[in-house]
């Protein structure tokens, strides 16, 4: 389906709300605050599957989200994902490479969660450990030393378990898309490019991937940096500290690759990453694109678009039909998008 319109009529809206009910998460913002109208309380998004299974996610101002699959409300959100698996790609992953570490964990993070839900727990929970220790170095400053360590040592136990399992994840999700990454950029470099992707961990990883060893590795490493932590009043060990290097032909691509090099890069990723899930579930999730064309060339567009070809269900918004060919425009469904002056929900 071509989602067409001017700019801020909706069309990023409509596909950022299939991407919450597909992934419980937007690309565009952490706050379910800044997903609702403003002067509204509340966000209603519904959707039926191929599959038939009718979906129903509610974001309140207050009270926090609800969700519901086939009319039964869910006590575990994560019980939404399955039936409308997507992969979405917007104009902000192309500062994916180039960009700050946080966006490339962010986009790890995606990834991971359409392999294993209950990802988004492990997140949460080592979010939630990173701001109340942070807190004790605030609230604790002159405080007895063998009090607040000790407060300290009950949180380096649960802290470096979730690091563990949250640096396992995102390791296993990188192995599995590094051979198809890699396939795709040689694919649209024509040869010229051979990707490598570097994970970086915010905590020493050594010796073989067993929770019991890095969990043990990761205690220590928080316990051993505590006069530096006193000093800045952080946490500089564990995963909010990852990092992903992205490699061309055995250089940094985010120095040295040049601005087309590094779309090709977050091309070859995207891609990778629909591949991927389609292997591990037998289907081909939907491909979201949100205005990604207008911010590529027209070879990289042709590129993208014959990629994707006749293999995806695709929902792609622009502004003109103009940058598809007759082909797309004949086989496609259009969806024009126009501002209206009425306030109500759209579900």
């Amino acid at each position: 389906m071509l989602v067409v319109g001017s700019n801020g009529v909706g069309k990023s809206n409509l596909l950022e709300g299939v991407e919450l009910l597909g992934s419980l998460r937007s690309h565009r913002s952490s706050s379910d605050q800044d997903l609702i109208h403003w002067n509204k309380d509340r966000a209603l998004l519904r959707a039926t599957a191929n599959n038939q299974e009718k979906l129903e996610l509610e974001l309140r101002r207050k009270g926090g989200r609800r969700a519901s699959r086939n009319e039964k409300s869910l006590v575990r959100h994560m019980d939404l994902i399955g039936p409308l698996r997507c992969v979405g790609f917007s104009a902000l992953d192309l500062e994916l490479v180039r960009g700050e570490p946080g966006l490339r964990r962010h986009w790890l993070d995606r990834v991971v969660l359409q392999l294993e839900p209950i990802y988004a727990d492990l997140i949460s929970r080592f979010n939630k450990l990173l701001r109340q220790r942070n807190q004790i170095w605030r609230n604790w400053k002159d405080s007895d030393s063998f009090e607040k360590n000790t407060l300290l040592d009950a949180f380096d136990i649960q802290m470096a378990l979730v690091s563990t399992r949250i640096h396992r994840r995102r390791s296993r999700a990188l192995r599995h898309l590094q051979p198809l990454a890699s396939i795709w950029q040689e694919r649209l470099s024509k040869g010229k490019e051979k990707l490598k992707i570097e994970y970086i961990p915010g905590s020493s990883l050594e010796g073989k991937e067993e929770e019991e060893s890095w969990r043990l590795s990761i205690q220590e490493q928080l316990l051993s940096q505590r006069v530096n932590e006193e000093r800045s009043g952080s946490c500089r060990i564990g995963p909010h500290r990852d990092e992903i290097a992205f490699l061309l032909n055995g250089v940094t691509a985010r120095r040295f690759g040049s601005a087309g090099q590094q779309r090709t890069v977050v091309l070859a990723l995207k891609l990778a990453e629909l591949e991927l899930v389609q292997q591990l579930f037998g289907e081909p999730p939907i491909l979201l694109l949100d205005d990604v064309l207008a911010e590529l060339d027209p070879s990289r567009q042709l590129l993208l678009l014959d990629a994707v070809g006749e293999k995806h269900q695709c929902l792609i918004s622009a502004t003109h039909l103009d940058v598809f060919e007759g082909e797309w425009q004949k086989n496609s469904q259009v969806f024009e998008v126009h501002k209206s002056n009425e306030s109500d929900d759209v579900s």
